[in-house]
């Protein structure tokens, strides 16, 4: 039934010339009761006042004007009313609901008008007998004409307001991809940073362990086992963390059991010690009293401190040493990593990712970014985060 309705919507005309034909029935049945002469004018007149029908929908006001027009003519030359006028009814209904009020509040008054006239002229004596007749007469022909003007109307504001509801859950579709798309750009530049601070810090603890087990291979077999061993360890934990961040793309939303937990705070004793295994002196300080921070500011602070040190490694030189600071205030967490360098003398790569990462997320949180060569050498990173700052997402 849905594809009968469907092609029905899809031919108008057909539908329409179907209703054409079934007033034309009605109408010219009843056109035996005038004379033979007044045949002769009545079925051009009937058909005149059926033929719009057909072309009610695609030209609503051109057809409700020809059949008011023939309507005209048969009140004019005919001595009493044909079947077919019931397509003026027809036609103002069309006309009130395919066109707005503007339009269609003419066309009622004038087809109030021309059931007056046409009353006036085919019975006369009806009219004018009493004032009861007049208002029974005129509740008949009138009240006809009301209703399809009412249902022509109605049936236009309720097509509107499914069209505005139609409208309406366009655009909130429209707005659900594009919130998804931007929610997958943010997404994609998260997964980024953490690929980037995984990637970067454990390879170059694995490269630094690497150059010390070449070096020593000859001299100290020992140590170079040792380094090797080092290398092992921190490629493992590498790739387990890659492993629990890329779960989430591969992972069901409703079994978050598999995933592992991002790291924090409490994960900072386990990144200085491996730094300092890669063979990074690292002194680590921690003043005022420390408290509890929601997962995400603890993420951002994690990844700065490791973001940090990444960078020392990189571009500090031989015999860097670098210095990591924790700083509990009031009104947040001052983080300062400092090292004793190469500074602004250092080589850059060009990327750029890190110092950009960094900086990224921990504005997500309200924080800000502070990275500058040290007067007296080295490199320095600040960094403070609101202690008001929410779960407002992972960084």
């Amino acid at each position: 039934m849905l594809a009968f309705y469907a092609w029905l919507r899809r031919h108008p005309m057909l539908v329409d010339g179907l209703l054409a034909l079934f007033v034309a029935s009605f109408g010219l049945s009843l056109v035996g009761g005038h004379s033979h002469l007044r045949v002769v004018t009545a079925v051009p007149l009937g058909l005149a006042v059926i033929i719009p029908v057909t072309f009610r929908r695609k030209y609503p006001v051109g057809a409700f004007i020809a059949v008011v027009v023939a309507g005209a003519l048969q009140v004019a030359m005919l001595p009493k009313p044909v079947g077919s006028d019931v397509s003026m009814l027809v036609m103002l209904y069309t006309l009130a609901a395919y066109r707005p009020r503007r339009t269609s509040v003419p066309g009622l008054i004038v087809c109030l008008v021309g059931a007056v006239v046409a009353l006036m002229r085919w019975a006369p004596e009806r009219v004018f007998h009493n004032w009861f007749t007049l208002g029974a007469v005129a509740a008949f022909l009138g009240g006809p004409v009301l209703l399809s003007w009412l249902l022509g109307d109605s049936m236009r504001w309720r097509r509107g307001f499914y069209r505005a509801l139609e409208e309406r859950a366009e655009r909130a579709e429209r707005e659900r991809d594009a919130q998804a798309q931007v929610a997958a750009a943010a997404e994609r530049a998260r997964i980024a940073r953490e690929l980037h601070d995984v990637v970067a810090h454990n390879v170059s603890v694995m490269v630094v362990q690497a150059d010390g087990a070449a070096f020593t291979l000859d001299r100290s077999p020992q140590r170079a086992r040792e380094a090797l061993t080092a290398i092992s360890r921190t490629g493992r934990q590498a790739l387990a963390e890659m492993r629990s961040l890329l779960g989430v793309l591969r992972t069901a939303d409703d079994d978050p059991a598999q995933l592992a937990p991002q790291p924090g705070m409490d994960q900072l004793t386990g990144l200085l010690a491996q730094s300092r295994a890669a063979g990074l002196p690292v002194s680590f300080t921690v003043e005022g009293v420390p408290r509890p921070l929601p997962p995400g500011v603890a993420l951002a602070a994690y990844r700065v401190v490791q973001e940090s040190l990444t960078n020392t490694r990189k571009h500090g030189g031989p015999g860097v040493a670098a210095g990591v600071t924790l700083r509990f205030c009031e009104d947040g967490l001052l983080i300062k990593v400092t090292d004793d360098g190469r500074g602004s003398s250092a080589v850059s790569d060009g990327a750029g990712h890190g110092l950009a990462g960094m900086r990224e997320r921990v504005e997500i949180y309200g924080g800000t970014v502070r990275s500058e060569p040290r007067p007296g050498g080295g490199y320095q990173v600040t960094v403070k985060l609101p202690a008001a700052a929410g779960t407002q997402g992972a960084a």
